[in-house]
């Protein structure tokens, strides 16, 4: 594959360092992609803000126009990014294909969204002193926004914070994952040819201290950041006075009632918990079931998870691919073997071929295990049984992460009972937590993270309201 071009503020860069991209399932070096140096990122970041102080007056029309082109391009390259995907993070084909059309959808409702971005008309009369006064609102675009993405959706999650940007009216420079940055410098091309400005949109691949200005630098107001709860974190606590979304891990919980489809439930918390190789921050990682049925689900489980078509990501068939590289085969590997030396018991799995490790259930596990209070971001799920609902939620919520969570029952108590009182951002009541619609709000509480992506709701973060007095 031939070497992306480093572009700031609408110009070719030469740098003086390279990072090589590496095929996680082969090995292979797909390609060397230049690296940004610190006076590189200001730069970036003065380009950014020069297009800002345009950019942010676009009338609504032009930037749903904006954000229809580029959904256009992605949906033009929708192989050439699924082939992409496929080889520089390792997803699984289909998978990766999936993603490239959630990303089409991404910057289709942000184009419908840009049209709607309003203010309000507020009674000023509802105290004396607002008699004889207009109130109005309109919501304003904050300002550029530094983005850090991860490895494991490099196309649709730069899609989650670049789209509702343009939509509002914010530019974007965005730091893309180290382990796949190519399908974001593609899609930066994408942004371009679609009749963004130079400096709107701008992909800097570059190290950790390079980066550094996008946390810092005041002139960006925004942080948009994906990745592990503890950078994250760290993140906010550096980054001065800008505005934080933070997206983070979890290690989500499904609950399967005495009342689901137990067959069904089973393929699809299967499916949930190792589809790509587990790396996804909604993975099913704890599966819950009630004593009742324990036992028959168990081995309808292991029965689903040992059907799963593992391997090669390029091929079709293909569910579970590799981990992104050898350090993460080598973390999730190590914290099996901690966990069995504890006394859980392997029920599937367990074993590695490169840095693919196959579909690994466990059961008699503990809280204090990694595998139970941590996020493996793995091929590992482990297997707990409850007695009455209130203790399975109990379960759920003893936890340090709250992103999502499933609950497989047909009783309308439960599904409320859970809504109201599992400590999560979101609860998937039927099916499996590793469900996400680009349109509607996804964030979590505790350590998963702070603010809701999902284009509008992103758009509210990325906007303040910008309020007007009138005497009349």
């Amino acid at each position: 594959m031939d070497t992306e071009t480093l572009i700031i503020g609408g110009r070719a860069v030469a740098t003086t360092a390279t990072a090589a991209v590496t095929n996680p399932y082969s090995g292979e070096v797909i390609a060397r992609v230049p690296q940004a140096d610190h006076d590189q990122v200001l730069d970036a970041i003065a380009a950014a803000r020069t297009a800002f102080a345009t950019f942010r007056h676009w009338p609504a029309h032009r930037r749903a126009g904006l954000c229809a082109g580029v959904a256009h391009g992605i949906a033009q390259a929708r192989d050439e990014l699924g082939h992409l995907i496929t080889a520089e993070a390792g997803k699984p084909i289909t998978q990766a294909l999936a993603e490239v059309d959630r990303a089409v959808s991404t910057f289709t409702i942000a184009a419908e969204e840009a049209k709607r971005l309003a203010g309000e008309a507020i009674p000023a009369d509802v105290t004396a002193a607002g008699e004889g006064y207009t109130a109005l609102t309109r919501r304003v675009p904050v300002g550029p926004i530094s983005a850090i993405a991860p490895f494991n959706f490099p196309l649709n999650l730069v899609a989650h914070k670049l789209a509702p940007a343009l939509a509002a009216g914010c530019t974007v420079v965005l730091k893309p994952p180290v382990q796949a940055p190519l399908t974001a410098l593609r899609l930066g091309r994408i942004v371009h040819d679609a009749g963004a400005p130079d400096g709107v949109f701008q992909v800097v691949p570059c190290g950790v201290e390079a980066a550094r200005p996008l946390i810092t630098d005041e002139r960006m107001t925004m942080l948009s950041f994906t990745g592990s709860d503890r950078v994250g974190w760290h993140l906010k606590g550096i980054c001065g006075k800008k505005r934080v979304a933070l997206e983070l891990g979890g290690n989500a919980a499904a609950v399967v009632c005495a009342d689901a489809d137990l067959d069904a439930a089973a393929g699809r918390i299967a499916f949930g918990a190792f589809a790509y190789a587990g790396q996804i921050c909604i993975s099913v990682q704890r599966i819950l079931v009630q004593e009742d049925v324990y036992e028959p689900f168990v081995a309808a489980l292991v029965k689903a998870t040992e059907a799963l078509p593992v391997g090669d990501p390029a091929a079709f068939k293909t569910v579970v691919g590799p981990l992104i590289d050898g350090a993460a085969a080598d973390r999730v590997t190590a914290w099996i073997a901690e966990a069995t030396a504890a006394g859980a018991r392997l029920l599937s799995g367990g074993t590695r071929a490169g840095n693919v490790v196959r579909p690994t259930l466990l059961a008699g596990v503990t809280p204090g295990m990694k595998v139970c209070c941590a996020e493996v971001f793995g091929p590992v799920a482990t297997v707990q049984p409850f007695a009455t609902f209130e203790d399975a939620v109990r379960m759920v919520n003893d936890s340090p992460y709250g992103l999502q969570a499933g609950v497989f029952t047909t009783n309308l108590r439960h599904a409320l009972y859970a809504h109201r009182h599992m400590e999560v951002g979101g609860v998937v009541v039927g099916d499996i937590p590793t469900l996400r619609f680009d349109h509607a709000p996804y964030g979590g509480s505790k350590d998963s993270g702070l603010g809701r992506e999902g284009v509008r709701y992103a758009m509210e973060e990325m906007t303040e309201p910008r309020l007007l007095l009138i005497k009349e």
